[in-house]
């Protein structure tokens, strides 16, 4: 074999020359070398398939195994913070940790009570899990804690378990009393706080279980579309779940299908014996909050990085004026209650109840971290960083396995914070140290001094905060201009989740999602190929207008992998393009002169261009061998060209098997010239 490449221009007079090419200098290059079959490639490139046993694998992970390594990849928080600089980051860390800490403080006690439970909540998760993520966690942006979706999918399975709530409400004075005795019966009975941290814990040993088995892939399944038409539907009802709150009406609780449809009948009709006073309140923050979120911030971003704490401005101020002005006692105003100082002490929930909520829990544990893991290589491929996906379902896991002994709810990363934290200078997650120690500091001094918060306020404060989700509508139109398949992921999603439940929308527009995915995956493209005169490169022929097909050759490409399911499709495709069916076949066997067969079809050799082939089978095998046999009768030839190095590696196993043997060659060109010099040969 003789192998020879000239560049054009590459040399002058036997000595290299530096080139000076711009744009409208073409190159050229110029190859001599033998017709290779892939056989023969794979020896000049030393091709060697390298399949270690399982011992060798073993051996070879224990020989390269180092301590240190293993604990810093388990720990990153030893791999970067002994590098962390304080000149470069700590201010823009302790910025953004003040600020994201201000945002804490309205959303964790909003959030509390939407998860069915109580504000200070919201407060423990912006400690406790937040402070294990900054150890475990690879995200050096994401702000953990509470989220709306989360609390609500949270909520549903405390309403659905828990049999009592963690308060009883005083309708005569609006203020909140501790319900101190449960219903005697004979049925197991969970407080609301020990249905919550039993989730939690469930969350927890998912996400530990899915790192082990390195499933942080598995994230990916949630696509863009089904995400989108999720968050939107769940703010829906987030929406619906505040308007009692807003109106300051009471209304039953309901749980399955269409309990959307159901509460919004019982607010209209409740609305005529709605609290005018709570209704004023309202009114007035989501006036101030609008004002604050769409004319004032943006003014001032531009020139301070700062962000308005329209939020707490709201809290603190409504506070303060509930007190002077005792909305609770004289107006009947619903107020949040009671707020305990300190942190709570560790309780595991009861273990009976783990399994009752298990199957609850997945939608939350699924949900949880890919919203997570979204933000967090957002911002890492943003800051160009890595982020390792089953490490976060570690962090993940052990935050949720912690919080869950601190009466916690399932720990998520919220869009605005992360958003916020990194505009505001965070570089690192000792941002979330700062803005942990703030909310220290308000568990252990400040905390009762919000208690005469109405509970109006927080619900002004999130059904403003929806804003975002809402006008994700809008990207309806856009899936469905991508693909009709992504439109109708979203509109199952959506309808799923805001018609019959959360969790069983999820679950649809899942299964929808894979469903939608396999038709991808199964829906092949194939055509016939020409070559573009004086080039050696060969394209499709309907697509591409000069290139010419070549005399008594069919190149035939198939996109897709060739295997049990659909190997019928993938001969039915090469037997239309080529034009050779079960009747031309039935001809040519009864014919005696193999000249008189091969005028049948106007061709000696078919080439099957395997380049965008990423998987065959042996059922795949068989197929060609059958269609080798088929083509035999014809008198043509069956080549195949450009295979990668693992369907290469199956046609080899199949000709062990007696399955062949198959002429594959390195590359169409390789095939084409070899064809064309054995007609030549024949003639």
């Amino acid at each position: 074999m003789s192998l020879n490449i000239d560049v054009d221009k590459a040399s002058s007079n036997g000595k290299e020359k530096k080139l000076s090419i711009d744009e409208h200098t073409p190159l050229t290059y110029f190859v001599s070398r033998n017709v290779l079959q892939q056989e023969d490639l794979t020896h000049i490139s030393g091709y060697d398939r390298q399949k270690p046993t399982i011992v060798q694998s073993t051996k070879q992970s224990f020989e390269e195994f180092k301590c240190t390594k293993f604990v810093k990849n388990v720990v990153p928080v030893l791999e970067w913070l002994p590098k962390y600089s304080i000149k470069n980051n700590f201010v823009g860390d302790l910025m953004a940790g003040i600020t994201v800490a201000v945002m804490h403080i309205p959303q964790g006690m909003a959030y509390g009570i939407l998860a069915g439970l109580t504000p200070s909540v919201g407060l423990y998760m912006a400690f406790f899990p937040t402070l294990v993520y900054f150890l475990f966690g690879t995200s050096r942006h994401i702000s953990t804690g509470t989220f709306a979706v989360i609390s609500i999918m949270t909520a549903k399975v405390v309403n659905t378990y828990a049999t009592n709530s963690p308060h009883l409400e005083d309708e005569t004075s609006g203020m909140n009393i501790t319900e101190s005795l449960l219903e005697t019966t004979d049925e197991p009975q969970y407080t609301a706080f020990q249905v919550a941290t039993a989730v939690t814990m469930v969350c927890g040993i998912y996400q530990l279980m899915m790192s082990f088995l390195r499933l942080g892939t598995l994230a990916a399944l949630l696509s863009k579309p089904l995400v989108n038409a999720f968050t939107t539907a769940a703010a829906i009802h987030v929406l619906v779940s505040q308007m009692k709150d807003l109106f300051g009406v009471t209304v039953p609780r309901y749980n399955g299908a269409f309990k959307i449809i159901l509460t919004l009948i019982d607010i209209i009709k409740e609305i005529p014996r709605c609290n005018i006073t709570t209704v004023i309140v309202s009114a007035c923050v989501m006036l101030f909050m609008i004002f604050m979120n769409e004319f004032l911030k943006p003014k001032t971003a531009k020139k301070c990085r700062f962000p308005i704490p329209a939020e707490l401005m709201a809290v603190v101020g409504a506070t303060l004026i509930s007190y002077l002005m005792k909305l609770g006692p004289q107006y009947s105003v619903k107020l949040v209650g009671n707020i305990p100082l300190g942190l709570p002490e560790p309780e595991v929930p009861p273990f009976a109840l783990l399994k009752v909520v298990a199957v609850d829990s997945i939608a939350i544990t699924m949900v949880s971290f890919s919203i997570g893991i979204s933000m967090a290589l957002i911002f890492a491929q943003k800051q160009c960083y890595e982020v390792r996906p089953n490490q976060e379902l570690f962090a993940f896991g052990l935050s949720n396995l912690v919080g869950s002994c601190f009466s916690c709810i399932p720990m998520a990363c919220s869009l605005s914070r992360s958003v916020i934290q990194e505009q505001t200078g965070g570089k690192t997650q000792i941002t979330s140290v700062v803005s942990a120690s703030l909310i220290l500091v308000l568990l252990l001094w400040l905390g009762p001094f919000f208690e005469t918060l109405p509970k109006c306020v927080l619900a002004g404060i999130i059904i403003v905060a929806l804003k975002s989700m809402f006008l994700q509508v809008l990207d309806l139109p856009k899936f469905y201009r991508q693909s009709v398949l992504e439109a109708i992921v979203w509109i199952v999603t959506f309808f799923g989740v805001v018609l019959i439940d959360i969790d069983v929308g999820l679950l649809a527009g899942v299964l929808v999602s894979l469903a939608v995915l396999y038709i991808k995956g199964y829906k092949s493209y194939s055509c016939l190929l020409g070559v573009v005169p004086s080039t050696g490169i060969y394209v499709d022929i309907k697509t591409h207008k000069d290139a010419k097909e070549l005399s008594k050759i069919k190149i035939f490409r198939y996109t897709g992998a060739i295997n049990f399911a659909c190997r019928s499709t993938f001969k039915s495709q090469l037997s239309e393009a080529i034009k050779v069916d079960h009747r031309v076949i039935r001809r040519a066997s009864m014919m005696t002169n193999a000249d008189e067969s091969s005028k049948l079809v106007g061709m000696r050799a078919v080439i099957l261009d395997l380049s965008t082939v990423p998987h065959i089978d042996f059922a795949a095998c068989e197929t060609f061998g059958e269609i080798k046999k088929e083509l035999d009768l014809l008198n043509c030839v069956l080549l195949m060209a450009n295979p990668q190095d693992a369907v290469y590696d199956t046609l080899v196993h199949a000709n062990a098997l007696g399955v062949g043997p198959f002429q594959v060659f390195a590359s169409i060109h390789d095939a084409v010239l070899f064809t064309q010099r054995r007609l030549e040969t024949i003639v």
